[in-house]
């Protein structure tokens, strides 16, 4: 009885918040000062925070669990961080050194943006995967190649009317930000400190160029790259919420990627649509059809998966491409994976910035070899096989493999129907030193390998899309592009002098 009049006098004064808090793992001073002014501040922050394992346990008990039930893979934590929660002060002050953003808040230094390095602390082995990521880059990958630059630019560029002609002029940064850069992720900087009016007064804070940004290549302030948050949403960092594909739905909708659409078409997704809410999306390992019985994103291309008896089917990874053997997006066309993250370095034989050539020809300088895509394709298939026959695992691939062969050679001939037009004058291009893809001629070619070849490959990969390997933004619409291209470029033969 005088528990329950304790409890009660302390949900009067301060709230059942702080009795949950209590009991929770230790804070450490300095979080608890931040929750005294955050919890009425910015409730839902506190209240993601709340709910996930950070504040349930300590380091030390992360630690000190079963190498394959840990969600933890540093082996030591410095000893501060080690016997309290993970809160507030334990991320946003964190080498406070190392980030442009610090500042002096309530006698702390503060920074804004938590970035990986700071998440590898405890996370090292992500963040070294993570790093090693085509994600990872996703920012310079897009910005620093003159060619995607240049198709973003004819995408989201401010259209206008020059001697009846139109243009594009490229983005300013906040339709980047939203646009493209939303999922890439944008280049913060800082930009001084400004003094704003809170309800405690004035307080000063910075300002932060580029922010917010939850793209997966965010330029962060202390130098590095990515956004964990991308995939696990703070404060919670829910793991269900990385492992469910609404999680990856952000970025892979299409129709350039369209993964999430083809998935939820397919058998799998059908599945999940049905059966999910009965799933464990919690579960370290992930026990194959007792925690689930599809397959999600992150269980094809992250998850640690194991049997009944905890055997390892597929190692836990943040470095998305270890079961990829092909990279089915169409940089013109589709290719073996590249072999480092950095993709701005890939010149093809023609001395472009693309992974292939016009004709086709893979950069292989910069592309994985034989070797490495077999090892890759067995990953992927041994994941296949936790629920799946040898036969059947051995058949799908064989069809989707013959999918990338053929939309390759449907790209291939609308790509040489291009360069006709090109070469006759009835666009510009490549050879023209402009944009090769703002002209309407050239938008019809691009649709093709953006759209349509991809849509074509994602219904194979993911063993039936429904129709989105035909009609719905499949094979139907890429040989009506082919047909338009053919009809483009003889007339445009039948013009020239």
């Amino acid at each position: 009885m005088r528990y329950q009049l304790v409890v009660c006098l302390a949900m009067v004064f301060f709230g059942p918040w702080s009795v949950a808090v209590q009991a929770a793992a230790p804070l450490s001073e300095a979080t608890r000062e931040c929750i005294d002014c955050h919890a009425s501040v910015t409730p839902g922050i506190v209240g993601d925070w709340r709910s996930g394992r950070h504040a349930a346990m300590t380091v030390a008990t992360a630690l000190a669990g079963q190498q394959n039930t840990r969600r933890i893979s540093a082996t030591a934590i410095p000893a501060r961080l080690s016997k309290v929660a993970v809160g507030c002060a334990e991320c946003h002050t964190l080498r406070p050194g190392r980030h442009a953003d610090t500042f002096e808040h309530n006698g702390y230094d503060v920074h804004v943006v938590v970035s990986p390095r700071d998440c590898a602390v405890c996370h090292a082995k992500e963040d070294a995967q993570y790093a090693q990521n085509l994600m990872s880059h996703a920012y310079g990958n897009l910005h620093d190649n003159t060619l995607y630059r240049q198709l973003q630019v004819s995408v989201i560029g401010a259209a206008q009317l020059e001697n009846r002609v139109l243009t594009f002029r490229p983005a300013g940064e906040k339709t980047r930000a939203e646009a493209c850069y939303s999922c890439h992720g944008t280049r913060l900087t800082f930009q001084g400190l400004e003094t704003r009016e809170t309800d405690a007064g004035e307080m000063i804070f910075p300002k932060i160029g580029g922010w917010p940004s939850q793209g997966v290549g965010r330029i962060n302030l202390d130098g590095s790259r990515g956004a964990c948050t991308a995939c696990h949403p703070r404060h919670g960092f829910a793991i269900e919420m990385a492992r469910k594909p609404a999680t990856c739905r952000q970025c892979h909708v299409g129709p350039d990627v369209p993964a999430f659409k083809i998935y939820a078409a397919s058998k799998h997704g059908g599945l999940y649509a049905a059966l999910g809410g009965h799933w464990d999306f919690t579960a370290v390992p992930w026990i194959v059809g007792r925690d689930f019985s599809a397959p999600t994103c992150a269980a094809c291309h992250v998850s640690l998966l194991a049997d009944d008896d905890g055997e390892v089917i597929a190692p836990r990874t943040h470095r998305m491409n270890d079961r990829l053997p092909w990279r089915i997006y169409g940089l013109v066309y589709a290719h073996p994976h590249p072999k480092k993250a950095d993709t701005r370095i890939i010149r093809n034989r023609e001395g472009r910035p693309l992974p292939t050539s016009l004709g086709g020809e893979p950069a292989s300088a910069f592309l994985i070899g034989a070797l490495q895509q077999e090892k890759r394709r067995q990953a992927m298939q041994a994941v296949c096989r936790g629920c799946h026959s040898t036969s059947w695992v051995n058949g799908h691939w064989k069809r989707f493999e013959n999918t990338i062969g053929q939309t390759n050679a449907s790209i291939k001939l609308s790509t040489t129907l291009m360069q006709r037009i090109w070469r006759s004058g009835a666009a510009h291009g490549l050879a023209a030193g402009v944009n090769p893809f703002d002209e309407a001629v050239e938008k019809a070619w691009t649709e093709g390998w953006l759209f349509f070849a991809n849509s074509t490959r994602f219904a194979a990969a993911m063993a039936g899309g429904g129709d989105y390997g035909v009609f719905a933004n499949g094979r139907f619409q890429l040989s009506r592009r082919l047909s338009e291209l053919a009809v483009r470029a003889d007339a445009a033969a039948r013009c020239k002098p």
